[in-house]
């Protein structure tokens, strides 16, 4: 009786160290778990740190009016009405700018070479 009481007691000992290590939620699928966890946190590290840049871009844009003027500048090609703009031959510019300030702009010709 004692030996089959053994035998039991070391089958359902088995088994539960079955599940512990190999079944679901086990060892195994913690370490998964984990690992996932880890490439995530990874993936999230430059998209905090976008998120951070662009909220103090937001909070400069509200507060002030030079984060503005440097916007209109870079991304638009604004030009302010006491300056004046100089377009070099040769140098490489993007057509979109000159179109968006065709009314300040003269585009000379290029001599046929």
């Amino acid at each position: 009786m004692r030996r089959w009481l053994l035998i039991a007691l070391l089958l359902v000992l088995g088994m539960l160290q079955y599940q512990l290590w190999l079944g679901d939620g086990g060892w195994r699928d913690l370490q998964q778990l984990e690992q996932r966890v880890a490439d995530q946190e990874a993936e999230n590290v430059p998209l905090r740190e976008r998120n951070a840049r662009m909220a103090a871009e937001v909070t400069d844009l509200k507060d002030g009016l030079d984060a503005i003027e440097e916007r209109a500048r870079s991304d638009m090609g604004m030009v302010r009405t006491d300056e004046q703009f100089f377009w070099v031959p040769g140098v490489a510019i993007e057509e979109e700018l000159v179109g968006i300030n065709a009314r300040s702009v003269v585009r000379p010709e290029l001599p046929d070479e």
